[in-house]
């Protein structure tokens, strides 16, 4: 979903286009939300929002990394590197 938001902000209709169906040819598991990953969530954003800009949107993404044991892939070295000390696991890239 962030990768979409992101898409419509900064893209025209033909890279849109381009990103929906790169998304659909690779078929990426959608994990469900639930209770721990609202709590770990929570707990992120309490703590580094001030310190690291870290928004709800990334708090939802590192905790569900983080719960199912995932490496989160991403360019925002930013908002996710401080999250590292919670266990989550970074491959950083340039875009």
């Amino acid at each position: 979903m962030e990768l979409l938001q992101d898409a419509a902000k900064h893209l025209n209709k033909r890279q849109h286009a381009i990103i929906l169906d790169f998304l659909a040819k690779f078929a990426f598991n959608i994990l469900p939300f639930n209770e721990n990953i609202g709590k770990r969530a929570a707990g992120y954003v309490e703590e580094y929002s001030l310190s690291h800009g870290v928004r709800a949107e990334d708090a939802l993404i590192a905790a569900t990394a983080i719960e199912n044991k995932l490496i989160l892939a991403t360019a925002n070295r930013k908002h996710f590197t401080p999250l590292q000390e919670q266990g989550l696991i970074l491959h950083i890239f340039k875009p």
